[in-house]
């Protein structure tokens, strides 16, 4: 008998971009195709709680903990694939988002951690980045509303806009660029079925 294929899908970009929606509706197609989805998420409230800084305050700290709780969370869920309780991880917040949140931080600061700190989140997140089958990044539209849960600052969410699309570009990951634009959405979560759909058994 064939091991089942465990497949990953990480999302990442700035905050209120649409990346939690998204995922929501992936996970909700693919359960209509029978496929067993674990999702996981709310990284940002649970370091809240430990309490960890966060937005523009991100420290070498705090984003270790999130690329490595993000991590941890994906390892869990995907530890369940062979007794067929999941066959797809949804990453909500791909542990590159966290960088590139870090790398806005110390640019929104215009001061740079020390170079052996700085080294750290980059190498836990380069360690599994690239083990997802499909990376999705969502795009800043400056006119859509913030949620009122976040520290709002225009200048930092455009930061990491931009950081969460170089990343890939440097790291030469192959990723999906998602609008606001429904048609956009919808291609989003059609890529995503099509490669379920095709590498998970149902």
């Amino acid at each position: 008998m064939t091991s089942p294929t465990l497949i990953r899908i990480g999302v990442m970009g700035a905050h209120s971009t649409g990346k939690t929606l998204l995922m929501r509706r992936m996970e909700m197609e693919l359960r209509g195709q029978g496929i067993p989805v674990a999702r996981t998420g709310k990284l940002g409230r649970r370091a809240a709680l430990v309490p960890l800084p966060k937005m523009q305050h991100h420290t070498v700290a705090s984003t270790m903990w999130i690329i490595a709780t993000g991590i941890a969370d994906e390892i869990a869920a995907a530890a369940r694939l062979e007794e067929g309780l999941v066959q797809v991880v949804l990453a909500d917040r791909a542990c590159w988002d966290a960088l590139a949140y870090f790398r806005a931080t110390q640019e929104w600061h215009r001061r740079l951690a020390a170079q052996a700190d700085r080294g750290a989140p980059h190498r836990l997140a380069s360690a599994h980045g690239h083990t997802y089958d499909l990376l999705l990044a969502t795009v800043l539209a400056p006119t859509l509303p913030v949620e009122r849960r976040h520290d709002h600052d225009a200048r930092y969410r455009a930061l990491v806009d931009r950081h969460t699309h170089d990343l890939p570009r440097e790291e030469n990951i192959p990723y999906v660029r998602v609008t606001g634009d429904p048609a956009s959405q919808e291609l989003a979560v059609e890529h995503a079925l099509q490669l379920c759909t095709t590498e998970a058994p149902v």
